[in-house]
């Protein structure tokens, strides 16, 4: 429509009757003249706003449904995040158990030898393929720990330290090459020199060639002069492999360590050397041997036996 003088009188006459009308239904309330049209409106138009409302709707409920949905997920991540947590402690507290686990059975190992020892964990190792196997622990000079000392676990022999700094110490493992011990058997105290050989058994050169020793005897440590660098009674391992007795001066066995050198984590610096050799006192009890067992057939004679053995008259 062009905006001419007769458009804007017809605009000015129609809001004028708006406010009329208004008015009128205003004043009238629910006699309103004007209510009759008001209802017919609505008969018309009320179908047309439902259609247009459940159009609608299912639009306003997913969006609830999405926003409800980011709250969920919210939620969830935030649950999942919680479990990891108490996932994370809960590892936290299995390490913990297994490292009092492990310092109560060392530290029944230190009274039974009556060795005084401090404590200390393992916080580096050396690389197993490079020139030596070894492990830095979190105790050093400050702690009292001095070079050439033994290093024990709860399961025996560990190896010696070597470097001393002051507040960690450097390792050498019964497992490297390099190292060597003085050993005693079990019983016999047929007397011997293990060596490392990495990954594989210690090797353990018997001074006695003839010595009677079988697979399953078990040593430990000899001693060394002035308890340095080995205190005496420490379990070594046990023997897993005899090589045949050729009349040489000595015999080679093969022992598997009592300690396991792959999977240390708190040992003992033996600060204090025992009075007297513990010999064989530290060494765990030796496994009972598993019973074989007894099977026993009785036999039953048949009927048809009986009947041949004692025929009818």
């Amino acid at each position: 429509m062009r905006d001419t003088k007769e458009s804007r009188l017809l605009l000015v006459l129609l809001i004028a009757i708006a406010f009329a009308l208004i008015t009128v239904d205003i004043r009238g309330g629910e006699n309103s003249p004007v209510d009759g049209a008001r209802q017919a409106a609505a008969a018309v138009f009320g179908p047309i706003e439902n259609g247009v409302s459940a159009a609608v709707n299912p639009v306003g409920n997913a969006v609830s449904a999405v926003r409800d949905s980011g709250e969920r997920h919210d939620r969830l991540a935030a649950l999942e995040k919680e479990n990891a947590t108490l996932k994370a402690e809960l590892g936290s507290d299995d390490r913990k158990r297994s490292r009092l686990t492990q310092l109560n059975k060392m530290l029944k190992l230190a009274g039974e030898g009556q060795y005084g020892i401090k404590g200390a964990q393992v916080i580096a190792i050396g690389a197993a393929q490079g020139f030596s196997w070894t492990i830095t622990i979190d105790a050093g000079a400050d702690d009292g720990i001095q070079r050439d000392m033994t290093v024990l676990n709860a399961d025996g022999l560990v190896g010696r330290v070597t470097t001393v700094g002051p507040s960690t110490s450097t390792v050498l493992l019964a497992s490297d090459p390099d190292f060597t011990v003085g050993t005693r058997m079990e019983g016999s105290d047929e007397l011997g020199f293990a060596s490392g050989q990495g990954d594989r058994p210690l090797r353990v050169q018997l001074l006695n060639g003839k010595a009677d020793v079988k697979k399953g005897d078990r040593m430990v440590t000899f001693g060394s002069q002035a308890d340095r660098p080995f205190v005496p009674g420490v379990p070594v391992g046990v023997v897993s492999r005899v090589d045949p007795s050729g009349g040489d001066l000595t015999r080679t066995v093969y022992v598997t360590p009592f300690a396991g050198f792959t999977k240390l984590d708190v040992v003992g610096v033996v600060v204090q050397a025992p009075k007297k050799d513990p010999r064989d006192e530290v060494l765990p009890p030796k496994p009972k041997p598993t019973p074989t067992p007894t099977v026993t057939v009785t036999v039953t004679p048949s009927a048809d036996a009986y009947a041949n053995d004692y025929p009818q008259q």
